[in-house]
């Protein structure tokens, strides 16, 4: 079966990365509603933290070295999320921004699934490769500044570099951002900063 992996990235069910996120989802199940949905939110999925056993495993895995026990379990838990993520055909992230990039957790699922062998090789004539097959990726990214049109005061959206760069390591080179802001100042620029990404996020729902 076809499969859209949503990664939910905000803590909160009311944030605007989350009410972007159905505004789509309501209208991508419109036209395609044999697809399943898998949503992954980091804030209630167990996911190990990136210290001891699976440090350990990911260089091991690098020096060409075998496992121990601890770290088969470790490197077990990161290849059940990292398949997660192959099995889709296409890819939601919605989060919010935080402090110019994006949440701690989500960080930490890059870093857990971002491992030699899964989602990367190494190749000394050629460098790092990716393994993992391109596929249509959204990302839907409330920010408290207006940073599509650059009205920050000259603050830096460093979420945006990083989403593209990460996900262009590990193979997935389709991807549309879709931002959503400012979502805190004048509440009239608030809302029509969030009707205007709602119609383009249903819009987009037909085609992606």
């Amino acid at each position: 079966m076809v499969k859209l992996l949503h990664l939910s990235c905000s803590p909160r069910a009311d944030s605007f990365s989350s009410a972007g996120a159905r505004v789509f989802l309501d209208g991508f199940h419109q036209v395609r509603p044999d697809w399943d949905l898998d949503v992954m939110d980091l804030w209630r999925e167990r996911m190990p933290e990136f210290a001891g056993p699976i440090v350990e495993a990911k260089y091991a895995r690098m020096n060409g070295q075998a496992f121990d026990d601890a770290q088969r379990n470790s490197f077990a838990e990161a290849e059940r999320m990292a398949l997660r993520l192959s099995l889709a055909d296409r890819v939601l992230i919605s989060t919010p921004m935080w402090n110019f990039s994006i949440p701690y957790k989500l960080k930490q699922w890059f870093d857990i699934i971002v491992q030699p062998g899964l989602t990367f090789r190494f190749d000394p004539s050629q460098g790092y490769l990716p393994l993992l097959k391109d596929r249509p990726t959204l990302v839907i990214l409330a920010s408290g500044s207006d940073f599509a049109t650059g009205m920050n005061r000259s603050r830096i959206d460093m979420a945006t570099p990083y989403l593209r760069d990460i996900l262009r390591f590990i193979g997935i080179h389709d991807v549309r951002f879709v931002p959503i802001g400012p979502t805190t100042g004048p509440q009239q620029l608030i809302e029509a900063a969030r009707e205007t990404a709602h119609r383009r996020l249903a819009a987009m729902a037909r085609n992606f």
